[in-house]
């Protein structure tokens, strides 16, 4: 037979309910919330479009590798899908072990321009 759970005391209910608060507002106040308020959530590299339950497979890359470098405009970062990321690292790691440096197998600017039309979808 299952325990049934007891219920909280009103003191133990306000305690739990701050402390949830208190966690919340400090992953608000992490880089990836951050950053999923600064750009669109769209994959840089791929251009795949995330929401709702989706929006978990977005990551944020950090474009110089260092995790402490986290500038309040978002400079150092992009928002990666957990395969371009995956690639990204996999790319970094490997790019002294072959003639290739990491300079060589950086990728060129995108040619993706996801709001490219925007203006010219104006209310008719």
């Amino acid at each position: 037979m299952k325990k049934r759970k007891s219920m909280l005391s009103p003191a133990e209910q306000t305690k739990a309910i701050a402390e949830l608060r208190r966690d919340h507002a400090r992953r608000m106040g992490g880089y990836r919330e951050r950053a999923l308020r600064l750009f669109p959530h769209l994959c840089a590299r791929c251009g795949r479009e995330f929401s709702g339950r989706r929006l978990k497979e977005l990551t944020v890359h950090h474009k110089d590798h260092n995790h402490e470098n986290n500038p309040p405009d978002g400079s150092n970062w992009e928002l990666l899908c957990i395969y371009c990321h995956d690639f990204e690292h996999e790319k970094f790691k490997l790019a002294g072990h072959y003639t290739a440096t990491a300079e060589d197998t950086a990728p060129g600017p995108s040619d993706f321009r996801p709001f490219e039309n925007l203006p010219g979808l104006g209310n008719p």
